[in-house]
């Protein structure tokens, strides 16, 4: 109905998935099928429809282009620059996102011949901005870790301490002293410790005043309680316990 006689720049979305294996955190590429950047990994993202939001854009393209779906994209940046696409002039709107790799089985699909977890301190040459887009991704991460229990997302629903406390330290970029680590967590409320001695469950939430035991006879797991998080957030009260250590 409308039209314009100026030019009008392309819009795309960029998704930066965060996964945990155990033993780092990895960032989930596709190596792209078609030109500019043929046979390059690339972040999984594309072009957005004239009848899709942003987030919809988002989740659409990481589902055809890596079989992933159903978890919660945060939208961080919009890439501006202008000669960052060789086609057009294009704006891109990036998203990230933590996942437990263990849930998702990648598939690659649309115009991605492959998709594939990379080490995050390890990848490929990346197409377009996607090194620069990463980089922010990363540092929004920390920023993200300093107030909010989001490492948790990339863990199953029940974990190991030393497994909690080593993806602060891959995401921080530094090392923590193991019983301070404890006791602030323990802190928070937040978590719940289940004792797996003698095939029986005993389900408690830790304070600072039951951090774990250090002999290695004794079997821990625990759990995130989203309940209790969900309502000291409600109450603001989750402040009284940073997650920034």
């Amino acid at each position: 109905m409308y039209t314009y006689k100026y030019p009008h720049p392309a819009v795309t979305t960029d998704s930066v998935i965060f996964g945990f294996d155990g033993a780092g955190i990895n960032i989930l590429l596709i190596k792209r099928g078609l030109e500019p950047f043929k046979g390059t990994w690339a972040l999984p993202g594309g072009f957005l429809h004239m009848d899709e939001t942003v987030e919809d854009g988002a989740k659409r393209e990481l589902f055809e282009e890596t079989n992933v779906q159903d978890i919660y994209l945060e939208q961080f940046h919009v890439f501006s620059t202008v000669d960052r696409d060789p086609r057009e002039r294009v704006l891109t709107v990036a998203f990230f996102a933590l996942v437990n790799k263990n849930n998702f089985k990648v598939i690659a699909g649309d115009d991605a011949c492959k998709a594939q977890w990379h080490d995050w301190n390890h990848l490929p040459s990346l197409a377009f901005d996607h090194e620069e887009i990463i980089k922010m991704a990363r540092q929004k991460l920390q920023e993200k870790l300093r107030v909010s229990p989001i490492a948790f997302k990339l863990l199953g629903n029940e974990f190991k301490m030393d497994e909690l406390q080593l993806i602060y330290e891959l995401i921080n970029e530094k090392k923590y002293d193991r019983r301070n680590f404890m006791r602030k967590m323990g802190s928070s409320g937040f978590l719940q410790k289940n004792n797996l001695e003698d095939n029986r469950v005993c389900s408690t939430i830790i304070s600072d005043t039951m951090a774990e035991p250090a002999s290695p006879r004794t079997l821990y797991v625990y759990s995130f309680n989203e309940e209790a998080f969900n309502k000291a957030d409600t109450s603001r009260e989750w402040r009284k316990y940073p997650f920034d250590f």
